[in-house]
C-alpha cells in the first residue's frame, strides 16, 4: 500500500526577496486583496505556465462521464476512493453511475410530489453520493458499469427524454388519481438503459450485497462528512439551504465565509484530505484545454482581441474578490452550479501563486492529462459547495459549527 503522497517542493531561492514576501503577506491577508503578486514585467510576460507540486495527494485514475451530467457522481466517488486510501484500505474503482442511478429513483418521487416543480434531470450535489452510499450502499464499477443499452461510454440523452416524458405523464395524472405501477415502469427504464443492480455479487472472493460491500470494504461513515456553501443571505457558521437547482432533495449545509472555503481546502490537503468541489466552469477563463482557471482582471468582453488571444499563456494578474461580489454573481445568474470535480493537491507558479489540482471526469485529453490547476481566487469567487472529511476543518470552524 502507497504511503499518503504529500510531496513539499521548495520555491526557488527568489521566494527570500522583498517581492516574494510579499506574495505570502498577501496570500495570508484576509481584507481580499490576494493578486497582483508579482511585478508588472514579471506578470504579463506570457511565458507559459509553470507549475511546481507543493502538495500531491493520492487518487484513482482520471474517468470520463462522456454524454452525462453525472460529474458530481464521478468527482465525489473519485473522492471516497481517495478517502479509502487516506485510511490505509485497497483502493477500490466504485461505480458513478449506480450511484446515479439511485439518486434518478429518489428525484423521481420528489419530482412526483412536487407536480413537477422542481429540476429534472442529469445533475446532482456532492452530498447525493453520500446519501445514496448511506441507503444504498456502493459497487465496484466493474461490477455495475451502467452501459446496458450497447454503447462504449454514457450517452444519457435518449434515458433522459424518456425519463422525463414518463414522469410528466405522471404528474399530468390522467386517472383522476396516481397508481403505484408508474414507480415499477421508471424503474424498468433504467434497468433496460443501466442495467439491473445486482443484489449480491462476488468480489476478491468474496461475496458482498452492496450494503455489506460499503460496510466492509470502503469502510466510510457518511455523518464524519460536511459540505459548506458561502453566501452573505444567510447566518455564517449555522446550516442553511443550498440554494441550487440540483439540489433536488433540499439538503442543508453550513454556511462559511468566503475566505473560509481557501482556508479550509488549505488545511485539508495539509492533512491529507481531498475535498469535493462544485463549482462554476461557464466563465472564459476556464479553460479545460488549457488546464488552467483564474479571474482575469477584465471581464472577456472588455479585453482586446491581443488579451483574449494570449489569456492562457501565462500568468496574469487577477480580480479582487470581495464576498459582495461573490453573492451578486450567484444571485444573477453568472455563478451557476454546473460541475463538480475533485481536489487533489495543491501548487505554485513561476512567480508563487497558488493553485489548487484538480480531477476532472472529463478524460485525460488536455494539456494536463485530466486535470486542472485553478486558482484561489477563482475557488473563492466560483464554488457553490465543498464537500470533506470534519477532520479537515480547521479546529476553529469546526468549533464555531459545533462539528
Amino acid at each position: 500500500m502507497k504511503k499518503l503522497a504529500v510531496i513539499a517542493v521548495a520555491i526557488a531561492p527568489v521566494l527570500a526577496h522583498a517581492q516574494d514576501d510579499l506574495i505570502r503577506k498577501i496570500e495570508s491577508n484576509r481584507s481580499y486583496t490576494t493578486i497582483n503578486s508579482a511585478p508588472k514585467s514579471k506578470m504579463e510576460d506570457n511565458s507559459k505556465y509553470k507549475f511546481h507540486t507543493l502538495i500531491d495527494l493520492e487518487r484513482t485514475t482520471v474517468k470520463n462521464q462522456a454524454s452525462s451530467g453525472t460529474c458530481w457522481s464521478y468527482s465525489t466517488n473519485s473522492f471516497l476512493e481517495s478517502e479509502m486510501m487516506r485510511m490505509g484500505k485497497e483502493p477500490i474503482e466504485l461505480a458513478p453511475i449506480f450511484s446515479a442511478r439511485c439518486v434518478y429513483a429518489e428525484k423521481a418521487e420528489n419530482y412526483v410530489r412536487m407536480h413537477g416543480s422542481v429540476a429534472w434531470g442529469d445533475g446532482g450535489a456532492c452530498h447525493d453520493v453520500l446519501n445514496m452510499y448511506a441507503k444504498y450502499g456502493a459497487i465496484p464499477a466493474e461490477v455495475y458499469t451502467g452501459l446496458q443499452y450497447g454503447t462504449s461510454k454514457n450517452k444519457f440523452a435518449e434515458l433522459q427524454a424518456i425519463l422525463k416524458s414518463m414522469l410528466d405523464a405522471v404528474v399530468s395524472n390522467p386517472n383522476g388519481k396516481l397508481t403505484p405501477s408508474w414507480k415499477k415502469a421508471f424503474n424498468e427504464v433504467l434497468d433496460s438503459y443501466l442495467g439491473e443492480v445486482p443484489t449480491k455479487f462476488k468480489w476478491d472472493n468474496a461475496t458482498y450485497t452492496p450494503e455489506s460491500f460499503a460496510r466492509l470494504r470502503v469502510g466510510i461513515h457518511p455523518e464524519d462528512y460536511v459540505e459548506m456553501t458561502s453566501v452573505t443571505t444567510a447566518p455564517y457558521y449555522k446550516k442553511t439551504m443550498l440554494m441550487v437547482p440540483d439540489n433536488w432533495s433540499f439538503d442543508r449545509v453550513y454556511n462559511v465565509q468566503m475566505d473560509d472555503i481557501t482556508d479550509i481546502i488549505d488545511n485539508a490537503l495539509n492533512k491529507g484530505f481531498t475535498v469535493a468541489w462544485a463549482t462554476d466552469v461557464s466563465e472564459k477563463y476556464f479553460s479545460w484545454k488549457n488546464g488552467v482557471a483564474y479571474v482575469p482582471e477584465k471581464d472577456y468582453e472588455d479585453m482586446n482581441d491581443s488579451e483574449k488571444k494570449y489569456m492562457f499563456d501565462g500568468p496574469k494578474y487577477e480580480r479582487v474578490i470581495t464576498p459582495q461580489m461573490r453573492q451578486t454573481a450567484f444571485d444573477n445568474y453568472e455563478t451557476t452550479d454546473d460541475h463538480g470535480m475533485h481536489i487533489v493537491g495543491l501548487a505554485a507558479d513561476q512567480n508563487g501563486r497558488k493553485y489548487y489540482k484538480v480531477k476532472n471526469s472529463w478524460g485525460d485529453k488536455n494539456d494536463y492529462k485530466g486535470y486542472i490547476y485553478v486558482s484561489k481566487n477563482y475557488v473563492r469567487y466560483k464554488t457553490t459547495a465543498i464537500l470533506l472529511h470534519k477532520n479537515g476543518v480547521p479546529n476553529t470552524l469546526r468549533s464555531k459549527m459545533n462539528l
